[in-house]
């Protein structure tokens, strides 16, 4: 079976529209980047140095320092398919994010986004 094209783009190029479609519902970079943080465990300069480098996303989640285990706790559908019946597991990542980024943009608060 052939991979999906989404692991083979870069993730910086898909960046700069998760930070519009927070920006169009009054939300921040800062809080795409914090989410981002939290789900990965990459630092901020880890961030920036993985987007000046064009990774991939196969590579952005494979590499990532420290996948956060209450990702697990996100729950609800994206693109028409419950993100916790995702069987492959790089494509669950991405979703996973996906889902953090429509919570903000839904104004979701910080906390519960981040499932304190």
């Amino acid at each position: 079976m052939t991979k999906h094209r989404i692991y083979t783009t870069s993730f910086a190029s898909v960046y700069p529209h998760y930070i519009t479609k927070a920006e169009r519902k009054r939300r921040t970079k800062a809080e795409v980047d914090e989410i981002i943080r939290w789900l990965t465990g990459y630092s901020q300069e880890g961030l920036e140095a993985l987007l000046e480098k064009q990774t991939d996303f196969e590579a952005f989640f494979a590499e990532a320092p420290q996948l956060n285990p209450s990702r697990a706790l996100i729950k609800g559908v994206v693109c028409g398919v419950r993100v916790e019946d995702i069987e492959e597991p790089t494509m669950q990542e991405i979703r996973y994010l996906d889902k953090l980024i429509d919570e903000l943009a839904k104004g979701k608060a910080m906390e519960k986004i981040l499932r304190k």
